[in-house]
């Protein structure tokens, strides 16, 4: 599902075998980069590009992350990975309530919630969180 374009590369959300971390594909014939983005910060870095041997020049990969970065187009992102894959990837992580960031639950930092449930809203992108031993939901506005 297209993002959107750059310079007529096609940023988008692949919808068949696609796994977390949230990500979208971009690229050529000759190769493939993978960018990751999140539903809880607006960061936005290259993951990988395949084969290595055909990676396009640095300037270019910039250039798709930082298109990707513009809210609309990682609003867009979020929604359209929500729609295909139903979850923020989210899963078996906690909250740091002080540092307003998810966590591996293996860390156990003090005053770390449980994220029990997450979902993205569209409408007004931001990520909802129901988290454990706590009233109510956490809204993070994106």
């Amino acid at each position: 599902m297209k993002v959107c374009t750059h310079k007529g590369l096609t940023i988008a959300v692949l919808t068949r075998n696609e796994h977390c971390p949230p990500h979208v594909h971009a690229g050529t014939a000759e190769w493939d980069a993978r960018f990751l983005f999140s539903f809880w910060h607006n960061g936005v870095r290259l993951w990988d590009v395949a084969p290595a041997r055909n990676e396009p020049n640095a300037s270019t990969l910039e250039e798709l992350r930082q298109v990707l970065k513009l809210p609309e187009n990682l609003c867009r992102a979020r929604g359209l990975w929500w729609v295909s894959r139903q979850t923020v990837c989210l899963d078996n992580l906690q909250w740091d309530m002080a540092e307003e960031e998810a966590v591996s639950s293996r860390e156990r930092r003090l005053g770390a919630c449980d994220i029990l449930s997450a979902r993205f809203e569209a409408q007004g992108c931001r990520t909802v969180l129901q988290l454990a031993g706590q009233p109510g939901f956490l809204e993070i506005e994106l």
